[in-house]
């Protein structure tokens, strides 16, 4: 099968194969504040893509989704969506990015408002959406529901049906996390067409887009104005900020010492043992091992006329 096109993200690769199909790869990348940083994490890329997998599996009768097969530990093949460039971001609490700008004062966040008399982590009444455009390049910025309509950057009825999408499936999410012991905070959803379907894309509820606390102990640390115990990238952000980086200009990655990648490999492979409620068994592939799979799944899917 042909191969049409190509785009590197910061942690995956996508080749778009005869204008119909992508074959996403997981690298071992990792980002933070849009930034790519300079050393691979073991086994991310797997615990990724098979998160993922488990997830859009799991999903297909809240919302149809993009995924067709994952023929390899860090590799999904799918159909092609024309993709809308807005995240959902749905958040249950007050924490992260919207901490940050609850703390500096403001309580509107995307059009949203947020009540007062909240501490960081508390649940909100009710979960809220903060969407935020998807860039090229740089930095995602927030954006209200109305200013998406406005600019036509989504057709007020996709819109709805988006957030509707969105409510249900980070309310799967949060079940499934409360059987396992965890609380989905917060998590993003990437939407696009195919003809008039509205379609689900990329991850879902992986620790790159998503944030989860331990459920044990979360009401005491609360009442003690501790920190949450979590397992989400957010540590590996707290880190940098601890650190003095933010992906300013001008700022420098701190040096990532090898015990500090192990540290974000285990928490990696923690997380996903923790949601999916299996053990992780770690698999490496050549890469000819790799590209042999994919083609035999995309011999298979043409010959299925996918």
């Amino acid at each position: 099968m042909d191969q049409t096109g190509f785009y590197k993200g910061k942690v995956r690769d996508v080749y778009t194969i005869e204008d119909r199909l992508l074959v996403m790869i997981a690298s071992d990348r990792i980002s933070a504040f849009d930034v790519i940083l300079p050393r691979l994490i073991p086994y991310k890329g797997q615990v990724l893509n098979q998160i993922a997998a488990y997830m859009l599996n799991a999903t297909r009768d809240i919302c149809p989704n993009w995924l067709l097969t994952s023929p390899a530990p860090n590799v999904s093949i799918g159909k092609r969506c024309d993709p809308y460039r807005v995240e959902m971001v749905i958040r249950g609490n007050l924490t992260g990015h919207a901490w940050r700008t609850y703390q500096s004062g403001q309580r509107k966040l995307c059009g949203v408002t947020m009540p007062e008399g909240l501490k960081e982590n508390d649940y909100f009444p009710h979960p809220i959406i903060t969407p935020s455009t998807k860039a090229e390049a740089g930095h995602d910025e927030d954006i209200s529901k109305e200013e998406i309509i406005g600019r036509g950057l989504v057709k007020e009825k996709d819109y709805i049906r988006m957030e509707k999408y969105t409510l249900m499936l980070f309310e799967y999410g949060k079940q499934l996390a409360a059987e396992r012991g965890l609380i989905l905070v917060d998590t993003k959803y990437e939407f696009g067409k195919i003809g008039d379907t509205i379609c689900l894309m990329d991850e879902i509820h992986t620790p790159d887009s998503s944030r989860y606390f331990y459920a044990e102990g979360f009401e005491e640390r609360q009442r003690k104005g501790e920190k949450q115990k979590q397992l989400s990238k957010e540590f590996v952000r707290e880190w940098l900020i601890a650190n003095g980086f933010m992906g300013k200009y001008g700022q420098q990655v701190p040096v990532m010492t090898d015990e500090w990648i192990q540290t974000i490999s285990n928490r990696y492979i923690e997380l996903y043992e923790k949601v999916i409620g299996e053990e992780f068994i770690p698999l490496q592939l050549s890469d000819d091992e790799t590209f042999f799979l994919i083609n035999e799944s995309l011999t298979k899917l043409k010959m299925l006329q996918y």
